[in-house]
C-alpha cells in the first residue's frame, strides 16, 4: 500500500508540474513577512537590502515527496522602484525544477498625507523542467518520455495601499507553455496562466499598542482547467521597539470544498536587529494525513545596507 501510495504520488508531481504553472511551489512562504516571493509588486518596499532563503519540505514521513529551496532578495532602486531576484529548486519524485524570477516594481504616491499609494510589478521568469526516472523513460510511455523543457515566461501585477490596508492583484504565466519537445503534445495543457490576490489589514488599538492583528486573504485560480484555492490567514504581531514577534495561523482550501480544508498551519516568527527568522508546519487533513506527519516550511532572513528613500511610497 504504501508503494502504491508513493507511486502515484510521484505520477502526480509529474501531472502537476505539466498541467499547472511551473514555478516554484506556492505554499505559505509569503506569511513569513516575505510577500515579493508571491507578487513583484513588493519588490523595493522597505529601507534594506531583504535576503530571504525558503526551505520547503511536503509531506514529512513519504519517500521522494516534494522538497523545495529558494532565496529571494529585493532591493530599492532610486526613490521610487525596486529589483528583485528569486532562484529555486524543486524536486518531487522523479521530476525537477530549477528556475529565476527577475522583477521590476515601482511605487507612486497618490496621497502622501494619507499614505496612500499604488505600485505595479513585472516578473520575468525562467524554468527548467526535466525527468530524472530512467525506467520511466525507458518505458516508453509517452507522457512521462522526453520531459524536457526551457520555459520562459512573464507575471504581472498591481498593488494599492493606504494606511495599513493593502490589495494586490497579480496574473501569473502569461505565455502559453512551448509543446514542441512534447511527444503527447496534443494532450498537454498548454495554458499555465493564473491570476490571485492577496489582501489584508494590519489593525492596532492605537498608536501606542505594541500589539497588531493581521487577517488576510490569498485567493488564486487556475484558468486550465477553473480549480481556486483560498488561504484564509491571522497573524499577532508583538512589537518590542524595532523588533517584533507573532504568531498566526493559515487555512487553505480547494473553494469547492470549503468545509474540507487541504491543511490548517500555524505560523511562528521573529525580527531581531536585521534577522529574521520564520516557521510553519502545515497539518495535513486530507487522505495523505494516514502516510505523512504533515509540511515543514522554515524562512530565515537578513536585512542589509539600510538606505532611506525621500519617498513615503517605499517605506
Amino acid at each position: 500500500m504504501r508503494r502504491k501510495l508513493i507511486s502515484l504520488l510521484t505520477i502526480f508531481g509529474v501531472l502537476v508540474a505539466s498541467a499547472q504553472e511551473l514555478t516554484v511551489p506556492q505554499l505559505s512562504q509569503y506569511l513569513a513577512d516575505n510577500p515579493f516571493v508571491m507578487s513583484p509588486t513588493y519588490a523595493g518596499i522597505g529601507d534594506h537590502i531583504k535576503v530571504r532563503i525558503n526551505g520547503l519540505t511536503q509531506w514529512v514521513g513519504i519517500e521522494d515527496a516534494p522538497d523545495t529551496q529558494s532565496l529571494a532578495a529585493d532591493a530599492r532602486l532610486g526613490n521610487r522602484s525596486g529589483l528583485g531576484m528569486i532562484l529555486y529548486n524543486d524536486s518531487n519524485g522523479f521530476t525537477r525544477q530549477r528556475g529565476a524570477r527577475l522583477s521590476f516594481a515601482h511605487h507612486l504616491t497618490l496621497d502622501r498625507y494619507d499614505d496612500e499609494f499604488f505600485s505595479f510589478g513585472i516578473s520575468y521568469n525562467y524554468n527548467g523542467f526535466r525527468v530524472e526516472n530512467e525506467e520511466a523513460q525507458q518505458s516508453g510511455d509517452p507522457n512521462v518520455d522526453n520531459r524536457r523543457t526551457d520555459n520562459h515566461n512573464f507575471d504581472i501585477g498591481v498593488l494599492y495601499r493606504k494606511d495599513k490596508f493593502y490589495l494586490s492583484l497579480n496574473a501569473s504565466n502569461l505565455l502559453n507553455k512551448d509543446l514542441t519537445n512534447f511527444v503527447d503534445a496534443l494532450n498537454e495543457p498548454n495554458a499555465l496562466r493564473n491570476y490571485y490576490v492577496y489582501t489584508g489589514y494590519r489593525y492596532t488599538k492605537n498608536k501606542n499598542s505594541r500589539l497588531e492583528i493581521e487577517p488576510s486573504v490569498f485567493f488564486q485560480w487556475f484558468e486550465s482547467d477553473g480549480r481556486s484555492v483560498t488561504d484564509l490567514n491571522t497573524k499577532f504581531r508583538w512589537y518590542d521597539f524595532e523588533d517584533y514577534y507573532y504568531a498566526g495561523v493559515t487555512y487553505r482550501f480547494l473553494n469547492d470544498q470549503i468545509g474540507d480544508p487541504l491543511y490548517i498551519a500555524p505560523i511562528v516568527g521573529l525580527k531581531k536587529s536585521n534577522f529574521y527568522f520564520g516557521y510553519s508546519y502545515q497539518i495535513i487533513l486530507n487522505e495523505i494525513l494516514g502516510f505523512s506527519t504533515g509540511t515543514h516550511v522554515v524562512t530565515l532572513g537578513v536585512d542589509l545596507f539600510q538606505g532611506l528613500s525621500n519617498c513615503r511610497c517605499t517605506y
